[in-house]
């Protein structure tokens, strides 16, 4: 495995938790996340963000609705965390805590 292919799989197996904790926030439509998601380097890309609201919409996690802006212009999809959702992304951050430590204290160990 080469280092873009591991890292490739470091940031699909981040994208959900960073997606939920970026709704934590309040409700958000897509391009928001993105940027969001994006705000520190890329981390998320719109071939992989869409499917995945599609994906958390589909399992409850989250919730859809369209605005149409005041004086026009494009529909914008916004989504929200359902308490099923809120659930979730609490659990998840608390395990990515846990993981994030571990990994750290054997990474980060200069005396190896």
């Amino acid at each position: 495995m080469d280092i873009a292919s591991w890292q490739a799989q470091l940031r699909k197996g981040a994208t959900e938790l960073v997606v939920l904790s970026i709704l934590i926030h309040g409700e958000a439509y897509g391009l928001q996340i993105l940027q969001a998601a994006n705000a520190n380097g890329d981390l998320v890309t719109d071939g992989a963000l869409y499917p995945l609201l599609s994906r958390l919409e589909k399992s409850g996690k989250i919730a859809a609705h369209w605005v149409i802006p005041d004086g026009g212009g494009n529909p914008r999809k916004y989504y929200e965390l359902t308490l099923e959702g809120r659930a979730l992304v609490t659990d998840m951050q608390t395990v990515w805590v846990h993981f994030r430590t571990n990994i750290a204290a054997l990474v980060e160990d200069n005396d190896a």
